[in-house]
């Protein structure tokens, strides 16, 4: 009997002693998840899901796939190629067992994908009770106090000493340079001077898949840089 599942944005059809590769799970090697989207069990179809199936499986260990190396060049005015390499995070797992029905009451931990770990442990975690607020005994009434004079407002804070306006990079809003201040990079001189592991890190962070490098960021700081000079 065979079954298709899916996990990290992918189908894989398998049946029972298959060895598989899949994007990264939240479990360590030797532990059985189980997967319970299920979209097809032997002849039955689900819509989408098959109602109570699933598919457990052992993992054997947590790997890296094959390297894959991304070149770009641009053919501008500040003219540059880039080079980088990625290796994905894989899980290595064996299917042991398909279940047409009654996956719901196996026990078995289902299958989290290790982005979304940390998310399903925060929501899991039952929240504190508050203590009911005692109530207050009635008081005496105070005289009333003459009104005071409103405070004044205080002036908005400016940016850091020595920070660039980040906005006049292409595609960087308020929102997005809030974040970049976050992460320490307030002037031209920090982007321009990024390494492709710089790129590549803030293409994660930031979830950009690449707008560093089609935006022309580096280029476009190194000449705001120079203009301040």
């Amino acid at each position: 009997m065979f079954a298709v599942l899916k996990t990290g944005g992918k189908q894989y059809r398998v049946q029972s002693g298959d060895v598989l590769k899949v994007e990264k799970l939240a479990a360590a090697a030797g532990e059985t998840v189980q997967f319970n989207d299920v979209l097809m069990v032997g002849a039955t179809v689900g819509t989408p899901l098959v109602e109570g199936a699933g598919v457990q499986a052992e993992v054997i260990d947590q790997i890296k796939g094959d390297k894959v190396i991304h070149f770009v060049k641009r053919r501008r005015k500040h003219s540059s190629k880039r080079t980088k390499g990625h290796r994905q995070q894989l899980t290595l797992l064996k299917v042991t067992t398909i279940l047409e029905k009654g996956a719901d009451k196996s026990g078995v931990k289902a299958a989290i994908g290790a982005g979304a770990a940390g998310a399903v442990a925060v929501a899991a975690a039952p929240a504190k009770k508050k203590a009911a607020p005692k109530k207050a005994e009635p008081k005496a009434e105070a005289p009333k106090a003459e009104p005071k004079a409103e405070p004044k407002k205080a002036a908005p804070k400016k940016a850091a000493a020595g920070a660039d306006d980040l906005k006049r990079i292409s595609g960087v809003g308020p929102a997005l340079e809030k974040k970049l201040h976050g992460f320490g990079i307030t002037t031209f001189a920090q982007i321009a001077a990024w390494t492709p592991e710089d790129i590549a890190d803030f293409d994660d962070k930031l979830s950009f898949k690449g707008r560093i490098e089609r935006d022309d960021w580096l280029a476009q700081a190194a000449q705001f840089d120079a203009e301040k000079e």
